[in-house]
């Protein structure tokens, strides 16, 4: 749902969830930072934690969140411009990625950490997944079970691993911007 831009006084437009976007962008370049220089040289055999898939379904899967398709598309660029791939394939792959957990997040909304955990293991598989047919389509010559086996299941694991503290702190970040009303 979009929420409309509000009017202020002077001729300046104000989006309601504007703050969420702003504070978005240097926590999701914080991320692919660590991503990049930290959790890239710490790997579990081939496979490195994807900081920027678990911070992004882990801020989707609020249920105050309202900007998560915004928070793709930023994600997706940052990760596109630090990747040899090109800019739309981690940009797609977040998208597809945003798409599950949102549909997740209104199934199965009783059992966050089912989703949680769920979203993990597809937002993984879907971002390794795009990364691997475009190489496959570049001519790249990729065995796919050593991929799977050396690359795709140990960050599965590593990611599995960075869920639930990077939630609780994402959800700490979401109280702050999306204040519960107090009814009287």
């Amino acid at each position: 749902m979009t929420i409309p831009p509000v009017l202020c006084t002077g001729g300046m437009v104000i989006f309601p969830n504007a703050m969420a976007i702003l504070i978005g962008i240097p926590i999701l370049a914080f991320a692919v930072i660590l991503q990049s220089t930290v959790f890239s040289r710490v790997p579990l055999l081939n496979g490195p934690l994807d900081l920027v898939v678990v911070v992004l379904i882990c801020w989707t899967l609020n249920e105050r969140v309202r900007d998560e398709w915004t928070w793709a598309l930023i994600a997706g660029s940052m990760v596109g411009f630090i990747s040899a791939l090109p800019v739309l394939v981690p940009i797609a792959g977040y998208l597809l990625v945003t798409g599950v957990s949102v549909y997740l997040k209104r199934r199965v909304w009783q059992v966050p950490v089912l989703a949680l955990f769920v979203t993990i293991i597809l937002g993984t598989l879907i971002v390794q997944l795009s990364g691997y047919l475009f190489l496959t389509v570049l001519g790249t010559p990729l065995p796919f079970f050593e991929a799977l086996n050396l690359v795709v299941l140990p960050g599965l694991l590593l990611n599995l691993l960075a869920a639930l503290p990077v939630n609780g702190l994402m959800g700490e970040i979401a109280g702050f911007l999306y204040p519960q009303e107090i009814e009287n």
